[in-house]
């Protein structure tokens, strides 16, 4: 049926955007840890799911985060889509409690 084939025609296109946002975060996560690590930070990736990403520092290390994110965003896009003008903007609040972010 036609109403069939249009689900299926929907479920098709969802699959290959959400995969594709999946290993894009798998990327980001992994260079953002590296980041992280590398620059002998203290902070710590302590949460992701779904479109957020919980890490905890000092608030010393907080603008150092920050950059890290930006940066692991854009060698996430590198690395999974090649040039592209496309960006992956990110929404970032430094809070001392979660429930205060936004």
């Amino acid at each position: 049926s036609t109403a069939s084939a249009r689900a299926r025609g929907r479920f098709t296109r969802n699959f290959v955007v959400q995969g594709s946002a999946a290993d894009w975060a798998l990327l980001m996560l992994a260079a953002l840890r590296r980041s992280l690590t590398g620059a002998g930070l203290r902070a710590e990736i302590v949460f992701f799911q779904h479109d957020e990403v919980i890490v905890h520092c000092p608030e010393a290390e907080a603008e150092t985060v920050r950059e890290a994110i930006a940066e692991a965003g854009e060698t996430a896009g590198r690395i999974a889509f090649g040039p592209t003008p496309v960006r992956f903007p990110f929404t970032m609040a430094a809070v001392g409690c979660y429930a205060d972010a936004k």
